[in-house]
């Protein structure tokens, strides 16, 4: 019996879609008490003495188009067999995941919210953090993806696949979490 094609992107999208789902799930629950904060007169959702960097928070949305293209560039690369520009890209997308990382956690320092002090930063720290989370994952990703394809599986591409579909999948989340956290407030 053959073994059966695309495991690792199958498993991959799977796997991107339970995220998307919790994720999506947090965010519900986010804009729910946000409803209910700001429905009461003189209601706020945004704790007193906090204001949101949103320079950091662009460039991490900035940060998710050059990660597509690193990634889809990885792939173009995989599939002629180009290891010096596939390990590149793949560099570069693991870069950029570090600084998206980075803004975050920059963020984090600025805004100084308590995450026991109500609602908003418990759903702050849960849904941002699951970003962080997404990404750091990505760049273990990356590694693998790089080590496996450099060190001389070069046929097996299905994996620089799943690769570039979970930063697609990674940067349409974080547009959706960027919207509804850091814009809607």
């Amino acid at each position: 019996m053959a073994t059966p094609r695309r495991q690792v992107f199958v498993g991959t999208a799977l796997a991107l879609g339970a995220a998307a789902t919790a994720l999506g799930a947090m965010l519900a629950m986010w804009l729910r008490y946000r409803d209910a904060a700001i429905s009461v007169p003189g209601g706020s959702w945004l704790p007193k003495d906090v204001s949101v960097p949103m320079v950091p928070a662009n460039v991490m949305l900035i940060a998710c188009l050059p990660i597509c293209i690193f990634a889809q560039w990885a792939v173009y690369s995989a599939k002629r067999q180009d290891k010096p520009h596939a390990g590149l890209a793949l560099g570069l997308v693991a870069l950029l995941a570090i600084a998206v990382i980075n803004a975050q956690a920059y963020i984090y320092s600025q805004m100084a919210v308590p995450v026991n002090e109500g609602a908003y930063g418990a759903m702050f720290y849960a849904a941002t953090g699951t970003v962080v989370a997404m990404a750091a994952i990505g760049v273990v990703f990356s590694a693998v993806v790089a080590f496996r394809y450099l060190g001389g599986r070069t046929t097996d591409v299905e994996v620089v696949s799943a690769h570039a579909l979970y930063w697609y999948v990674f940067s349409a989340a974080y547009a959706v979490l960027w919207f509804v956290i850091y814009v809607t407030k």
